[in-house]
């Protein structure tokens, strides 16, 4: 068994209207900042029980009450997503996975990666992207220049690690409409996702 990888988590502060944008409507702004902060309240929590070298929060804003100890936070670096998380990985200097915000429903199961005999792990989304990436040897130019929040995102990726002996994760799905949250609130019903939505649908999205 070797070391246990970094874990990176890239997110954004969830403030009203800057982010999961395409959950309004039926939430309003406000609604859809509170459950983008059940996510990552989730993702965190789970990140938190997984076994890593080191935990890192990719930040693009300010942390919150949200963020749970044992983290290190780094600000996310300007440009597009592609360098965003080239420059995540370019600041490990060992076998790191990466993933977003927007799969509440991941387990510390899913995160628990064994680098010894492959080169890279990589989760696709049902959506065209990705929702992990993990490299044994952290290489930022294997990122640069993906296109990214497009169908084809998941499979230029993955085309990027030809070569690489490569362990596939489960396909997940991302949250980013209302039938999204549904079903992945389905998927996790005892997470802080699948409560807030339930709190919501039950006070009538408005």
């Amino acid at each position: 068994m070797t070391h246990s990888p970094t874990l990176l988590v890239i997110a954004k502060e969830p403030r009203p209207g800057r982010v999961k944008t395409r959950l309004t409507p039926p939430f309003t702004p406000r609604q859809a900042a509170t459950l983008a902060e059940a996510a990552l309240a989730d993702t965190l929590d789970t990140v938190a029980r997984t076994p890593a070298r080191r935990r890192v929060l990719v930040l693009e804003g300010e942390p919150g009450p949200w963020l749970p100890p044992g983290f290190e936070v780094v600000r996310q670096c300007a440009g597009g997503l592609d360098e965003r998380l080239a420059a995540a990985f370019a600041g490990c200097d060992g076998p790191a996975l990466l993933i977003g915000m927007d799969t509440p429903q991941v387990t510390p199961e899913l995160l628990t990666v064994d680098f010894a005999d492959c080169d890279a792990y990589f989760g696709p989304a049902e959506d065209g992207g990705f929702w992990a990436l993990g490299l044994a040897a952290p290489d930022p130019a294997l990122l640069s220049g993906v296109p990214m929040s497009t169908p084809s995102t998941g499979a230029v990726q993955r085309a990027r690690l030809a070569g690489m002996r490569v362990r596939d994760l489960p396909s997940l799905r991302d949250v980013d409409t209302a039938g999204d949250a549904e079903a992945v609130a389905r998927t996790a019903p005892g997470g802080r996702f699948a409560a807030e939505l339930a709190r919501l649908s039950a006070a009538g999205t408005r």
